[in-house]
């Protein structure tokens, strides 16, 4: 009589798929100990994830949990998370590398998750959201939005952005990356010109079970701008030179001798 086959069995069948990943997978990770010379060891991370919910398939590539990239699975190329490293892109040939990590991933999904389904708790996260500015406040200058979340897991999120409770249509591309431990952040742009009235906000929503964290920005503590600097340099001669020509009147007015009764 056939049995129905024991999932922990599934699963160790697959895990022999293993040897099957690039050899990169199966580096021990770095030590964290100082070289000679007080050089120290950093951590670059090549991660490819794949899931049920939105995004379904994902790569980041962070360097000391920085990200540097993530990857265009449509178009099969790498894109920058900043214009300034976009030059650090070079010739890609680790697509063929790529495309294998994509197909087992999505595998090992349509494989074990069918007998894994309610055997193993869904670890959760609840996102933190955070906004600030990429560059220094001044009014009247273009500047960018961060929308920072952070303790993300499992990856399945909506950002989106509002001015005075109106939905902007401007934001950028939301960037997702692993850190260490397989846990994950992400970052969403907002291009902006700021003034003193501004109230924007970021909403997360987390799509496997629709929580929702909102963090919002008001402008704080200004960079002067260059015509406040020059309205007050204008100011600041203005009562300099009233202040000259008042001590002068004073001087020949004092100066002036006496007359008598």
């Amino acid at each position: 009589m056939d049995h129905e086959q024991n999932p922990g069995a599934v699963l160790l069948k697959l895990l022999k798929l293993l040897w099957l990943l690039p050899y990169s997978w199966a580096t021990p990770e770095a030590p964290t100990t100082m070289w000679q010379g007080g050089l120290q060891n950093h951590t670059f991370l090549h991660t490819v994830y794949c899931q049920d919910g939105t995004p379904i398939l994902g790569l980041s590539e962070t360097y000391d949990e920085d990200q540097l990239f993530f990857y265009n699975f449509s178009q099969d190329h790498r894109l920058p998370r900043l214009p300034e490293f976009a030059d650090w892109i070079k010739d890609e040939g680790d697509a063929a590398a790529i495309s294998f990590d994509k197909g087992f991933c999505q595998a090992m999904i349509e494989r074990i998750g069918p007998h894994l389904e309610g055997q193993i708790p869904v670890a959760r996260g609840f996102p933190v959201v955070e906004v600030f500015t990429l560059k220094p406040l001044e009014y009247g200058k273009p500047n960018t939005l961060v929308c920072f979340v952070s303790n993300l897991f499992p990856p399945t999120l909506l950002v989106t952005w509002q001015y005075h409770s109106v939905f902007l249509e401007e934001a950028r591309f939301t960037y997702v990356s692993a850190n260490d431990g397989l846990s994950f952040q992400a970052f969403s742009y907002l291009n902006f010109t700021p003034e003193p009235s501004d109230l924007f906000s970021c909403i997360v929503t987390h799509k496997i079970d629709n929580y929702t964290a909102i963090a919002y920005w008001v402008p704080q503590d200004a960079v002067p701008s260059d015509l406040l600097e020059n309205v007050l340099c204008g100011v600041a001669f203005g009562l300099g030179l009233l202040g000259i020509i008042v001590g002068t009147v004073l001087i020949i007015y004092f100066r002036r001798p006496c007359s008598g009764d």
